[in-house]
C-alpha cells in the first residue's frame, strides 16, 4: 500500500493518522505541491489523481482519492480499530463534524486557493492572511459550539473517530497562519488530547521523511 503525499497538506495528514491508528504498514511517495511548479501537476502524477490533489492511495491494482473515501476504505478494510461509532445517530453526529472541518472550513484555505487569491487577485500577504483569519474563523466559532455538545476527550465522547483526524490537520493549518486559537478552548483540549496518542505523533508533518 503506497501513500502519495506531502508532509504539509492537510488531507495527506488525516489518512496518515488513520493507517497510523491502524497499524497498515505502508510507504511513502512525495509529491512536493511548491517545487518545480508544483509536482501535482507534472503528467506521471495526473495520470493517478486527475484533480491534481494529494493525496492518493495506490493499493494493488486499485487508486483511490479523496482522504475521506481513503479513510472510509481503510476503515473497512481493516475494522479491527473503528473509526466512526455503531450507532446509526452517533455515526451521522460524527460525519457532520466531519463535514463541518473538510467541506467547510479546509477547502477556503487550501494551498491552490492561496496561489489563485496571490497571484490572479493580487492579494499581499496582509490580505490574504485576512482572508485565512475570517474563513477559519467563521469554521471554527461554530464547531467549537457543536463539540460543547458532543465531545469528552475528544470529538465524539472519549473515542477517537475521523472527526479527530480531520481536527488536529485543520488546526495545524491555522496555527503556521498565526491564526488566534485562544477562543476555542474545547478545540484546543480535544487537539492536546489527541496529540499524545502514538499515531498522531508518529503522523505528525514534521516527522515525515519529506518535512523541510
Amino acid at each position: 500500500m503506497t501513500l502519495y503525499g506531502y508532509w504539509r497538506s492537510s488531507a495527506a495528514y488525516r489518512v496518515r493518522i488513520a493507517l497510523q491508528l491502524k497499524q497498515v504498514e505502508f510507504q511513502q511517495k512525495f509529491v512536493h505541491l511548491v517545487n518545480n511548479g508544483g509536482e501535482q501537476h507534472s503528467k506521471s502524477y495526473e495520470a493517478l489523481n486527475p484533480a491534481h490533489l494529494v493525496p492518493t492511495l495506490v493499493d494493488g491494482d486499485f487508486t483511490l482519492n479523496q482522504s475521506l473515501a481513503i479513510i472510509d476504505y481503510l476503515d473497512e478494510l481493516y475494522p479491527q480499530v473503528n473509526l466512526y461509532p455503531s450507532q446509526l445517530k452517533d455515526k451521522a453526529t460524527v460525519k457532520a463534524l466531519v463535514l463541518d472541518i473538510a467541506c467547510e472550513i479546509h477547502p477556503l484555505n487550501n494551498l491552490r486557493v492561496q496561489q489563485y487569491i496571490s497571484s490572479e487577485l493580487q492579494a499581499n500577504d496582509e490580505q490574504r492572511s485576512a482572508w485565512m483569519n475570517y474563513w477559519m474563523g467563521i469554521g471554527f466559532k461554530a464547531l467549537e459550539t457543536k463539540l460543547a455538545q458532543t465531545s469528552g476527550k475528544y470529538c465524539f465522547k472519549d473515542v477517537i473517530t475521523v472527526a479527530d483526524l480531520c481536527l488536529v490537520p485543520q488546526v495545524y493549518n491555522a496555527k503556521r497562519f498565526n491564526i488566534d486559537m485562544s477562543a476555542y478552548p474545547n478545540i484546543n483540549r480535544i487537539v492536546a488530547n489527541c496529540n499524545k496518542l502514538p499515531a498522531f505523533i508518529k503522523a505528525l508533518p514534521e516527522n515525515q521523511p519529506d518535512a523541510v
